[in-house]
């Protein structure tokens, strides 16, 4: 505490109070409006379904809420940091503080503290919350909003370790029984085993798979073993889940870190064509915090400078460079999934594309 106390100085402590009390009064103000209109459109499905307030509550925006924090942050923070050093700027309070001999790097260090703050509470968001509260959000969309959209995946094929292949014409995931299920086991290139089921259903309570009118034939060279019944189903452990399979594409946006770490190790196996997916959704949820520190830094940049006309100009620039970012977010993260670009590269892009703008600004700005 005494390092903080002899580091920080009250001009410091202003314009972090400033930063961090316009950040959490303009979020809170956009959530709310946010979930005004989404309640609006979502209003019908509500009535539809016969849920309480209180299950609309809990099974829904308990979900929603954590999720349009973090996806209104970059945004919210950035059109803070305009308004209030735009709004000193008018004020002539930035001129003094240079004028005293501050340089402008030093001026910049509370807002870094406060980006950091907002970084480090995004990150624990994105590790630790994010995927618990979307699963919430997710399961209520896809039963109640979705509930007209499909939920059943074709022509599954997919390889479950180094011997073991498997085949569904058709899996559902509400009901969770997949159709014309088939398994394979390989011995290098010879088959040794093939078991073939008219339905298989996961038991969410054992957690195994059912299957149901079931044959097997066991393979030994020239001599073949056939076993078959249809009357009394057969239980069986195999190394997949229901959202293996799943229609949806928000489903990895529910896995825990350690699922998604699994699933990435086992798609590495399966090859299924979710890889891209499953690493930029891994790295999204690390790199995505550090725009605070980009958007802060352009902020700053932008808006430090008076201007004939107060804050307009600057907050208009400001939300407008912001809607950048979030649309080459979104052109990234498409091209990363459908154009085969490293999904590395199409997290990281938008933040080095602002780095690099916002450190000509800050080569521009007032010193």
């Amino acid at each position: 505490m005494n390092f903080i106390k002899n580091r920080i100085k009250i001009i410091d402590w202003y314009i972090i109070s400033k930063y961090l009390g316009t950040f959490l009064y303009t979020l809170t103000l956009f959530v709310i409006i946010i979930i005004i209109f989404d309640l609006s459109e979502k209003l019908d499905d509500f009535l539809t379904a016969n849920l309480t307030f209180w299950q609309v509550i809990t099974l829904y925006y308990a979900g929603s809420i954590p999720f349009y924090v973090n996806m209104l942050s970059p945004l919210i923070n950035f059109i803070a940091v305009i308004f209030f050093t735009a709004k000193m700027a008018d004020q002539t309070e930035i001129v003094p503080i240079l004028s005293g001999g501050v340089s402008f790097n030093r001026f910049l260090v509370p807002y870094f503290v406060s980006a950091f703050i907002i970084f480090a509470v995004n990150l624990a968001a994105n590790l630790y919350i994010l995927p618990y509260t979307n699963r919430l959000k997710n399961s209520f969309e896809n039963n109640y909003v979705k509930k007209n959209e499909s939920s059943s995946k074709t022509n599954i094929h997919m390889r479950l370790d180094e011997k073991t292949y498997i085949y569904m014409d058709n899996f559902d995931n509400k009901t969770m029984v997949g159709l014309k299920f088939s398994l394979d086991n390989f011995n290098g290139d010879v088959l040794t085993k093939k078991l073939v089921a008219q339905e298989i259903k996961y038991d969410s309570l054992k957690h195994n798979w059912r299957l149901t009118n079931y044959s097997i034939r066991y393979i030994n060279g020239l001599k073949e073993t056939f076993v078959s019944e249809f009357s009394k189903p057969k239980d069986t452990i195999l190394d997949m889940r229901p959202d293996d399979f799943s229609a949806y594409d928000n489903i990895f946006e529910n896995l825990s870190n350690r699922e998604l770490s699994d699933k990435i190790r086992k798609e590495k196996i399966r090859g299924t064509g979710i890889w891209n997916d499953l690493l930029f959704e891994r790295y999204k949820r690390y790199l995505n915090p550090l725009s605070a520190f980009v958007l802060t830094l352009i902020g700053v940049a932008l808006s430090s400078r008076k201007v004939r006309g107060g804050v307009g100009l600057p907050l208009g620039i400001g939300i407008l460079l912001s809607f950048g970012y979030i649309v080459l977010n979104q052109f990234a993260k498409m091209f990363s999934l459908k154009g085969g670009i490293s999904p590395l590269f199409a997290v990281l892009a938008p933040t080095i594309f602002f780095g690099l703008l916002g450190y000509y600004l800050l080569r521009k700005a007032p010193k």
